[in-house]
Formats: C-alpha cells, structure tokens, sequence
C-alpha cells in the first residue's frame, strides 16, 4: 500500500460514496447547481465520499480541483477506466499500480500500434494526450468511416463512441464499470452506498454495473435509450450538479438539507 493510499483510506465507513462523471455530470448544470453540490459534499466529508469516473487524464484532474474549486475527490478511475488512483492535494493523482496490473496487460503497450492502423483514417483526429492504457481520437461525423471500429476489434481491443464526438480505443474488457467495481471492492466500500452519475455513453458501464445509479437530466439520448430498463436507476429531470442532488434525494442515500 503507498503513502498516499495509507492517507485516503476510510470510504467504508462513510455512509455515502458518489462515483461521478466529470463533464456534463458533476461540471453540468448553473454556476448555483454546482456550488450548492459542491459546498454540501464539503460540509459533509466526515460521511461522503468523492470518486472521480472519468475519460479526463490524471493531469486534468489535478488542474480541476486545484484551479476551480472543485472539491478534491479520495479516488478517481480516470482515462475511460484505464486509471485507477488515489487523489490529494498533496500526491495530486497516484495510480494503484496492483489495480491497474490486469490493465495494462490486457493493453499490452498497445498504443504505437493502434496509432498507426488509424493514421490518416477518415473523420479521426488524435487527441495529443500521452496516455498510458488507451488510444483516443476526435470524431468528424460527417466524415467518418465506421470500419475503425472493426480494425479495433480485429487488434484484440475494444471501442467506444461517446456524445458522437469521441472514439477511444481501450483494453479489451476494460471501462468505467469494471475499474470502479474493483476499487469499490479493494476499498471495502458497501456497493448499495455507491450512487453512479453519468451523462454519456462512455459511462454505460458504470450506470449498467450494478450500483446504484443517476443518468443526470442531460444525458445524450442514445445512453437513455440503453438504461431507460435499469431498475436501480434514477432518470433525473434536473441537469448535471442538480440531477445528482435529485438523485440523492430519490433513493434516499444521504439526508438532504431542505431545498436541495
């Protein structure tokens, strides 16, 4: 166990664990929606616990919390699920390496490989990020040429299409439902405690887990579509921050202030 994961532990004892989507999510809906969320998880931190479940890489993260007064959350599956870490303001974001070991094999450093089978390919832009356990690009609709998808599957990989904007390439079997699974398990964490909030497709995973779960009133309509069926989902009518905060109150995961 690292310093940092020494420092970080104790969710199991919090009466409430939110796993949420960054963009759309817990940064969607009005400047007042989001402080009143904020400023609540803030007051509350001796029972709440934060888990960031994210595409956003582990610098962007930091920058988030450091620069706009996001609350920094305990942990965060980041990068489509292909991080696992602890997160401070004093170790910034620091990958559990024994979290990420099946990771990493099943990506196999994979990531030269995949950019050159997709170089030049019809409506994809590469996203310039390094990252460690995934390959991603920007989406040209009008453009794109869907047989990316099966030159992805024919390397032994997976694919994800999110907000028509996004295509990222991952480890097969790997997402954002499977990596907060296993945190929420090493971390000993009552799963029934763990509410899910997403807003994409890219969080399909993680709503159809099996946890409790929000898709927040803004969700695109194709991640609707998929988890209208979920019955241990809340479809909210509120947006981003605010469709959290229903979500809370409806199943009944922590007590709310009046008003929220």
């Amino acid at each position: 166990m690292t310093g940092a994961e020494t420092t970080r532990t104790g969710l199991e004892g919090r009466a409430f664990v939110l796993a949420t989507d960054l963009d759309g999510t817990f940064l969607g809906g009005s400047d007042e929606d989001r402080q009143r969320l904020y400023g609540w998880i803030e007051d509350n931190r001796a029972t709440i616990g934060l888990i960031f479940v994210t595409g956003r890489d582990p610098q962007f993260i930091g920058d988030l919390c450091r620069e706009r007064g996001v609350p920094w959350p305990d942990y965060a599956v980041g990068d489509v699920g292909t991080t696992i870490a602890t997160v401070s303001p004093e170790t910034g974001v620091a990958p559990i390496a024994h979290l990420e070991e099946e990771i990493a094999a099943r990506w196999g450093n994979a990531g030269d490989r995949v950019r050159a089978r997709l170089d030049g390919h019809p409506g994809l832009t590469l996203q310039p990020t390094d990252f460690r356990y995934r390959v991603s690009y920007d989406i040209d609709q009008q453009s794109f040429d869907a047989s990316a998808c099966e030159i992805v599957r024919e390397m032994g990989h997976d694919w994800l299409i999110s907000d028509n904007r996004f295509f990222d390439v991952l480890p097969d079997g790997v997402s954002k439902g499977p990596s907060l699974r296993r945190l929420v398990e090493h971390l000993a964490i009552r799963p029934e405690r763990v509410l899910c909030a997403g807003d994409t497709l890219n969080d399909l995973s993680m709503l159809e887990c099996g946890l409790p779960a929000v898709a927040v009133g803004n969700s695109e309509p194709a991640l609707i579509d998929r988890v209208a069926h979920l019955e241990h989902l809340h479809m909210a009518k509120a947006h981003g921050a605010a469709g959290i905060l229903e979500a809370i109150r409806a199943l009944g995961m922590h007590d709310l202030p009046e008003g929220y």
